[in-house]
């Protein structure tokens, strides 16, 4: 699947604590911007999307996660480092155990590596940091 030319359907697990939300750093090198995305991933044909978001997490921070309970679900269209990419965002809520609860994980996926951690959610609410997509607001 070409996620530039193609609508993708992805997953994200938004985990919070201590009014934190866990997520991953990203750059865009176009907009020279920094900006943040809860973490999870593409669903794979034939996959469920809990199976996809359990997959993702132990995929990129080696953690296994609960799934407590479907947000719902978004769509959006957005450029990234000058290309046009549209998603379909299934959002669950999901809690890390505490036997992997760390304060900094590192990430590994398609785009090589780069870091997790908690950040606090009045930061994104207050647009201090930049939190994609947007319609992630609605399920904090």
């Amino acid at each position: 699947m070409n996620k530039y030319k193609e609508i993708r359907p992805i997953v994200l697990g938004l985990a919070t604590k201590d009014n934190k939300l866990l997520v991953s750093e990203g750059y865009d090198n176009v907009k020279k911007q920094t900006f943040y995305r809860c973490l999870g991933g593409g669903i794979e044909f034939l996959e469920k999307s809990e199976d996809a978001l359990k997959r993702e997490f132990s995929e990129e921070i080696s953690v296994n996660i609960n799934i407590n309970n479907f947000l719902g679900v978004s769509e959006n269209i957005f450029i990234h480092n000058g290309k046009n990419a549209h998603e379909l965002v299934l959002y669950y809520n999901i809690s890390i155990p505490d036997e992997y609860y760390k304060n900094e994980y590192t990430v590994i996926d398609d785009h090589g590596e780069s870091k997790a951690k908690w950040i606090d959610i009045d930061e994104f609410k207050n647009r201090k940091k930049i939190l994609y997509p947007e319609e992630v607001f609605k399920f904090l």
